[in-house]
C-alpha cells in the first residue's frame, strides 16, 4: 500500500507559493515558469489557499476580470481540503475525484508539509500497475523456475 508520504518523498520538495497580495499575472507568469499547475497562496508562513489554473479560468476569464489588475486572494480557493502524510494514496485519490480536486495539501499536526496533484496520484498508480504487470509477465514467461 503505497501513501501520500511516498508521493512526497519522490517530489523535489520544493513548494511553489504566491502571497495573496500579488496579482494574478504574477501568479501565472511563476506556474508558466515553474510548469505547474498551482500554487499555493502563503502569508506569514501560513497556507490560505490554493491558485490553481481552474482558478484562473473560472474566477478571471469567465468574469470578464483582467489578470493584471486582479489579485490572489480575489480568485484563489480558500476552502481546502486537506490530506497527511499516512493518508493513502487511495483515500488521497478518491477525495480528489468526489470533490473535483486537483491538489491537496498536506499537513502533518498543524505543520504544511507539502501538497500533492491529482497527476502525482496517477504517476504512482500507474508505476505500480505496470510493476505488477512486469511481473505477471516474468511469472507466466518462466523466469522464477
Amino acid at each position: 500500500m503505497n501513501y501520500v508520504r511516498d508521493i512526497l518523498k519522490a517530489k523535489d520538495g520544493k513548494i511553489q507559493a504566491i502571497s495573496p497580495k500579488a496579482t494574478v499575472y504574477e501568479a501565472l507568469e511563476k506556474m508558466s515558469e515553474k510548469e505547474v499547475g498551482a500554487l499555493v497562496v502563503m502569508e506569514n508562513k501560513k497556507v490560505v489557499g490554493i491558485f490553481s489554473e481552474r482558478d484562473y479560468a473560472r474566477k478571471i476569464i469567465l468574469l470578464g476580470k483582467t489578470s493584471k489588475k486582479t489579485l490572489v486572494k480575489e480568485a484563489m480557493s480558500s476552502h481546502l481540503f486537506s490530506v497527511t502524510p499516512d493518508t493513502t494514496v487511495e483515500d488521497a485519490m478518491v477525495l480528489m475525484t468526489g470533490k473535483h480536486i486537483r491538489h491537496l495539501p498536506v499537513f502533518e499536526k498543524s505543520k504544511f508539509v507539502g501538497i500533492i496533484s491529482i497527476g502525482d496520484v496517477l504517476k504512482l498508480i500507474i508505476s505500480n500497475k505496470d510493476f505488477l504487470i512486469n511481473q505477471l509477465s516474468d511469472y507466466i514467461a518462466g523466469k522464477y523456475y
